[in-house]
């Protein structure tokens, strides 16, 4: 009696079969949690960046002067290539923070949450069809 071990081609082609249905059901999952996740550390990065803004407002009395280098924060490296971060309206007592989705990120979150915003009165804002509470979570 000669048996022989390991696996059939049908065994091998059913695995692989069952193994890229679980994949077509994870993935397009996973790439929401991305976006999510990208989206709350761009708002985090966006708190920051303010935090920045009014610590050199307490030392200087405004908002104007050379405040860009101080926004130079590691959360904005980190989402380089998802968003892009800029000051606008800058002006002794006021400006907008704004991070504007790019990539990846813009291609899978067209229409919710396109940009978001934070001014000097912690106000935020966003543009797109979403909520604040929404896309600022």
């Amino acid at each position: 009696m000669n048996t022989q071990k390991g696996f059939t081609l049908l065994e091998l082609v059913i695995v692989v079969a069952i193994v890229a249905i679980l994949a077509t059901i994870a993935m397009p999952s996973y790439q929401s949690y991305m976006i999510k996740t990208r989206r709350a550390a761009a708002a985090a990065c966006l708190l920051e960046m303010s935090q920045s803004l009014e610590r050199y407002y307490t030392v200087n009395m405004t908002y104007m002067g050379d405040p860009l280098p101080n926004l130079d924060l590691q959360c904005s490296n980190d989402l380089a290539g998802y968003y892009a971060f800029d000051i606008q309206n800058l002006a002794a007592r006021a400006y907008l923070l704004r991070a504007d989705p790019i990539g990846a990120q813009a291609d899978r979150d067209p229409a919710l949450c396109r940009a978001l915003t934070i001014d000097q009165a912690g106000q935020r804002g966003v543009e797109g069809e979403g909520a604040v509470n929404v896309c600022w979570k």
